[in-house]
């Protein structure tokens, strides 16, 4: 999902981390790029990564 996202935005997350691969998306999407971050809760319901960010 992380690589068919970033090609639609045209940016390279060559050589990234999926965290700071899903962190470039968001912040290229205008999102918060807090992917990795929340400790159990997560405020942004909305976000398409919240299931893999609060399982990673």
């Amino acid at each position: 999902m992380a690589i068919k996202r970033a090609k639609g935005l045209n940016i390279s997350i060559e050589g990234l981390t999926l965290a700071d691969a899903v962190r470039a998306i968001q912040r290229a999407e205008g999102n918060f790029d807090c992917f990795g971050t929340a400790i159990v809760y997560c405020d942004q319901a909305d976000c398409c990564w919240r299931f893999a960010c609060l399982t990673t």
